[in-house]
């Protein structure tokens, strides 16, 4: 073997290896493992840690959908088409890019449809086999507590929401894939085998096709590589080049779904830099404090108001600067691990501290499951940190230690098992929100939708009011309202609602569409036609849009001009029966019938039991006959 070989293998067997006794992190004394210890699968542990997560979330297994379930999972047409995973993976339909998790959610709506059961149990059950992982990896890393570490992960109230919440499954299942990733990049960095390498890659991609909140691996990488030896290699860098160019292809085009399908081109944050980076301060503390002292979570945390004019809000970034120089200075002791667990944790905070749009900041610029993946760095921190201690009193103290530790271990299960019944319905969910943050008035619209769907129209209607009290601007409870007014018959209050609407929101094509439609049926087809040409100027492929105003040309009398709209219309939906007919009645208006009979046949085509159609096809024959002869 020539020297250059025996160098090679050198360097790609000591990479990660620790050069030194770790006190925190590691756990202090006797903190190095055997390779044959870090092998070991523990099943006794895994077991303890897989029951422990399936008692404290036993309350979800009788939930329901909640919140945007509905709209992501239930009547998501991607999910339901049998084309669907052609749109998921190569359109850009879907209201972000995750096909990873669109297509799991495609393949499991084929086995349990619009039951949430299926689903609750595979977010239990993926949540459970993340913990292991995280033991596994910990245990990797040397990481001494691991398992207690995993255990904590498992039952930590903060998690609920990325486990009893359905469309948070993608949350799950990047974080499965990235924990996959991580075990895959150390079977190779302890073995040499390039096959682990490449199956580490394929996990990332497939970690950040179900959801980019991995997308800072190659700086933890980089990180874990200069706490296990200091400094990097050029090899190292090459290394996560290819994990680099992942986040940079999968990042921006996240960036792009977010403020092109989900914000529309309307901002979610109007605020600066200098105010977004003092929030990144807080957020970072908001964070801490919840993994420290889990009490009071909450679907939506109030939005802060942030004045970057005032210096006070910068204190909270600057401590947490000044804390990390501090372990910075230390960092030949105790502030090595003290970076590590840290760094992570803020790292893999980093997407969602502020500096990016994304939706979820029209209501707050926090949510328990973002933090999802950078918990373990925090709990691992303060699991070896407690380990070290623990390392330097008598043996008499440790049995006191384990018995604090159980009954830790217990209060979180006990805090989760009561976070996870929060989750049971819409109703019980918005509730507890609003007893906890008053000011949140999209929990008072969702609530007012739930118990609308339940017909208890007045409690509906004062919540909706109630949401307008706190955010009076905001068009779509304003569009909400007044479709819950039409319903009732309150068609005046409707058409206010509306056009408050379009007053905050010009371009709010519900609300358009909408009052083109009431107008319409009023006759007032001037007024419709012109916010129904509004609605086609803003999108000419809208269906709606154009079956409404196919619907007013022909009560004018003008079925050429119906026609028009009808053709258009079947051009947006070419599945539905409705534009079909109604573009066959605007046909045979106009004296065209043999076309007429055409789009007949295409509704019966769609619906062969259309009987409607049928005696219309039967009518327009016998039609058709008597003008021939």
């Amino acid at each position: 073997m020539s020297p250059t070989t025996d160098l090679v293998i050198s360097m790609r067997m000591s990479l990660l290896r620790p050069r030194f006794n770790y006190s925190t992190l590691a756990g202090g004394r006797h903190a190095i493992m055997t390779d044959a210890q870090k092998r070991q699968f523990h099943p006794h542990q895994n077991a303890v840690i897989m029951l422990a997560v399936v008692l404290s979330y036993l309350p979800t297994l009788r939930a329901g959908f909640v919140f945007d379930d509905w709209i992501l999972l239930v009547q998501n047409p991607l999910i339901l088409a049998a084309d669907g995973l052609n749109r998921i993976w190569f359109t850009a339909q879907a209201p972000d890019y995750y096909p990873v998790t669109w297509t799991s959610w495609w393949l499991q709506w084929r086995l349990w449809g619009a039951n949430p059961l299926g689903y609750h149990v595979v977010n239990v059950l993926m949540h459970a086999v993340n913990a292991v992982l995280v033991a596994q990896v910990l245990r990797r890393l040397d990481v001494r507590r691991a398992w207690l570490t995993g255990l904590i992960f498992a039952v930590h109230p903060v998690n609920v929401a990325a486990v009893a919440w359905v469309s948070e499954q993608k949350t799950g299942l990047s974080m499965l894939f990235f924990l996959t990733t991580a075990l895959a990049y150390l079977r190779f960095q302890r073995g040499g085998r390039w096959r682990w390498y490449a199956a580490s890659i394929i996990c990332y991609l497939l970690s950040l096709l179900a959801k980019p909140m991995a997308v800072m691996w190659p700086v933890v990488l980089l990180g874990l590589v200069w706490w296990k030896q200091r400094q990097f290699a050029r090899r190292d860098l090459a290394l996560c080049l290819p994990y680099i160019a992942a986040s940079l292809v999968i990042a921006p085009l996240t960036v792009w779904f977010q403020a092109v399908r989900v914000l529309e081109g309307q901002p979610a944050r109007t605020d600066g830099f200098l105010a977004r980076l003092a929030g990144a301060g807080w957020a970072a503390w908001f964070y801490i404090l919840k993994v420290l002292i889990p009490v009071r979570l909450c679907m939506i945390y109030p939005r802060w108001e942030i004045d970057p004019s005032k210096a006070v809000v910068y204190l909270p970034g600057l401590l947490l600067i000044a804390i990390l120089v501090y372990c910075w200075v230390n960092r030949h002791g105790w502030g090595r691990d003290a970076l590590a667990g840290a760094g992570y944790f803020l790292m893999m905070l980093f997407p969602v501290l502020g500096f990016f749009d994304q939706g979820f900041y029209r209501y707050s610029f926090v949510a328990d499951h973002w933090q999802y993946p950078a918990i373990l760095g925090l709990i691992a921190l303060v699991v070896g940190g407690i380990a070290t201690f623990v390392s330097r009193r008598p043996r008499s103290f440790e049995p006191a230690v384990r018995v604090g530790g159980a009954l830790v271990v217990v209060g979180l299960g006990a805090l989760t098992w009561s976070q996870s019944r929060i989750y049971f319905d819409d109703e019980t969910l918005w509730r507890d929100t609003i007893a906890k943050n008053p000011t949140a008035w999209l929990a008072y619209d969702n609530l007012a939708g739930a118990l609308e769907k339940q017909g208890r129209i007045p409690e509906a209607i004062a919540s909706y009011q109630a949401a307008l009290r706190i955010k009076p601007d905001y068009p779509d409870v304003l569009h909400n309202l007044a479709t819950l007014m039409h319903e009732q018959g309150r068609e005046d209050e409707a058409l206010g609602y509306w056009r408050a609407a379009i007053r905050y929101q010009p371009d709010h094509i519900e609300s358009l569409n909408n009052l083109g439609a009431t107008y319409a049926r009023r006759g007032d087809f001037r007024h419709a036609k012109l916010y129904l040409s509004l609605v086609l100027i803003l999108n000419p492929a809208d269906f709606d849009a154009h079956m409404n105003l196919g619907t007013v040309y022909l009560n004018e009398k003008k079925p050429s001009e119906a026609v028009e709209q009808f053709q258009a219309a079947t051009r947006a939906d070419p599945r539905s029966p409705q534009a079909w007919q109604e573009l066959s009645l605007a046909l045979a208006g106009s004296g065209r019938f043999a076309q007429a009979i055409d789009a007949l046949q295409q509704v019966l085509h769609i619906e062969p039991t259309n009987l409607a159609a049928r005696e219309a096809l039967r009518q327009l024959g016998d039609r058709s006959v008597g003008n021939s002869s």
